[in-house]
């Protein structure tokens, strides 16, 4: 079952990133740029945002504002995850216990299936975010699947793909690790995971 769930779950989230415009577009780059209020020169910071754009992790962690084009990234705030000043808004719990739907909010920051509902976690460096973490929290976050990589704590929730990442390597996640440290901080307090409705 949590296989089938985990599976749902990516399957889900590569439909989402099938069809949301990527980041790489000149346009969309000269946003990122203005975000952090300089051109990334460090190779180490241009890695990770390459990393960082092509794994797509926006999809899910930045709220999205709607352009002629669609729902694009909000770039004030980038990567920001759930925007706790959002209501969640009422959705068909009986849907979802079946196990055969998961269903994402508006702006594709909260998620919500068998397992109750999740929120996509704010990537900062604020004290709201990551910026308490340290290299070694966040490869285990994301090589093991424990939130806020810490050994007690929860397992990290679909629809985060962290089994994608496990072989990732020791430079790539540092790369990514620098740059998410680098952009702007968002003061942004992600709400605890729901768990499923009885």
């Amino acid at each position: 079952m949590k296989q089938l769930m985990y599976g749902a779950a990516l399957a889900a989230a590569g439909l989402v990133c099938a069809f949301t415009n990527r980041h790489d577009t000149p346009s969309q780059k000269q946003k990122v740029t203005t975000v952090h209020q300089r051109p990334t020169q460090n190779p180490l910071l241009k890695r990770g945002e390459y990393l960082v754009m092509t794994m797509g992790c926006g999809d899910c962690h930045s709220p999205k504002k709607m352009t002629p084009q669609g729902p694009a990234p909000d770039m004030d705030r980038l990567l920001s995850g759930y925007n706790s000043n959002e209501p969640l808004g009422s959705f068909d719990k009986n849907m979802v216990k079946t196990g055969q739907w998961v269903l994402f909010n508006g702006q594709n920051t909260a998620f919500i299936g068998p397992w109750g509902v999740s929120f996509a976690a704010n990537l900062t460096p604020d004290a709201t975010g990551i910026g308490s973490w340290s290299l070694a929290q966040f490869t285990k976050a994301m090589r093991q699947g424990k939130a806020k990589g810490l050994d007690n704590n929860r397992p990290l929730l679909p629809p985060m793909p962290w089994p994608n990442y496990t072989h990732m390597t020791d430079d790539d996640m540092k790369a990514v690790f620098a740059y998410l440290k680098s952009l702007k901080p968002v003061a942004n307090t992600v709400p605890a995971p729901m768990p499923p409705a009885p």
